[in-house]
């Protein structure tokens, strides 16, 4: 029977508190606060690491677009005081330190709240999963991650050297960018998931199948179910905002987002096919393992079936009766023995006549 192993609940610390209530449900607890901003227009671009929450509050007054992006979650007492600051419903608070929900898009009247799930790999090819929540409003976004390090730098880049149209965009653009790179990162993600694919296909088809395939496989099928959980609510997301009226919004980059839906239409259909790519490499490798077993039981009965006449014979003549005439020539003893051989050299080549060896 299989080690029951000791799991924690993420839910149990919501069980009893009031709607609203800000707690952190994740495991990085001891990650230090950490707040970049980058408040630009057409003609300038000032970056800044904040110390602390307050040094933020500067920026809502100002016409020129702000991205704050705070990380660590772990620090509740100043997301509460961003949030009020900028007049985020709890709800929204309680939804930021959630990091187990299901991608979402909520609007309200003077912001709109999106969160998803940011996915990449480490240098050991380990999938990383970190929820991402985005605050939009009429000259800010803010973002907040889990612990610092994301897919946002080329976005950086842009707004640093007034890279494209970024710089003269809206603040609903600089959202679109912000997702556009997420969904960037997805494609690696994918390609990284087709390469181990292929390679377990080609380790299956050269024979080269061990006792921990299965596992491999199964690991492979979870982290697939993984990546397939974080693209396919943003459909929903995307097709919210493409079907939006809100002030926010500007009709004029609904074609960014159409092409964003478009990419996630396209990753949601090469999920699906590495999902039933990953059904067949489980089918695959039983098949694998069967074959290997009927080579070994064919050999065996093979084995088996040559030395029933050899014992037959081998039984007639151990018997203990005083008169067996065979007994007393004088090279019965030998002519047992050509019997036996040519039985058993007999039986090779008809079983090679067969093709059974």
């Amino acid at each position: 029977m299989a080690k029951k192993k000791n799991r924690t609940s993420r839910y149990k610390k919501h069980i009893g508190q009031a709607p609203g209530t800000i707690v952190y449900t994740g495991d990085k607890s001891k990650e230090k606060l950490f707040i970049d901003v980058f408040d630009y227009n057409s003609e300038f671009a000032v970056e800044k690491e904040l110390l602390n929450v307050e040094e933020a509050y500067e920026f809502k007054a100002t016409d020129s677009i702000t991205w704050i992006n705070f990380n660590g979650l772990n620090h509740v007492d100043q997301i509460e005081k961003l949030g009020s600051h900028y007049e985020l419903h709890p709800l929204i608070l309680e939804d930021i330190v959630h990091i187990n929900q299901r991608p979402k898009i909520d609007e309200y009247e003077n912001y709109i709240f999106i969160s998803l799930k940011m996915l990449h790999y480490d240098k050991d090819e380990n999938i990383i999963i970190e929820q991402v929540s985005f605050v939009l409003g009429d000259n800010y976004v803010l973002s907040f991650q889990e612990a610092e390090g994301d897919v946002f730098d080329n976005v950086r880049e842009r707004i640093r050297h007034g890279k494209g149209r970024i710089r003269g965009m809206q603040s609903d653009y600089l959202l679109y960018a912000l997702i556009d790179a997420i969904v960037d990162h997805y494609y690696v993600v994918a390609e990284t998931l087709g390469n181990k694919i292929e390679d377990l296909e080609g380790t299956l088809f050269e024979g080269d199948a061990d006792e921990s395939m299965s596992r491999t496989v199964l690991d492979l099928k979870k982290e697939l179910l993984k990546v397939r959980r974080a693209i396919f609510p943003l459909r929903e997301i995307i097709n919210r905002i493409e079907k939006t009226d809100h002030k926010l919004i500007h009709k004029r980059i609904m074609q960014f987002y159409r092409d964003i839906y478009d990419h996630i239409i396209q990753l949601s259909d090469t999920v699906d096919i590495y999902r039933e790519m990953i059904w067949s490499l489980m089918d695959m490798y039983m098949t694998t393992i069967s074959n290997k077993m009927n080579e070994v039981m064919k050999v065996l009965t093979i084995i088996a079936t040559i030395f029933i006449p050899l014992t037959f014979i081998a039984g007639i003549y151990g018997m203990n009766f005083d008169h067996m005439p065979e007994l007393h020539y004088k090279y019965a003893y030998y002519g047992v023995w050509a019997v036996m051989i040519a039985i058993f050299i007999g039986m090779l080549l008809y079983f090679k006549r067969k093709k059974w060896l």
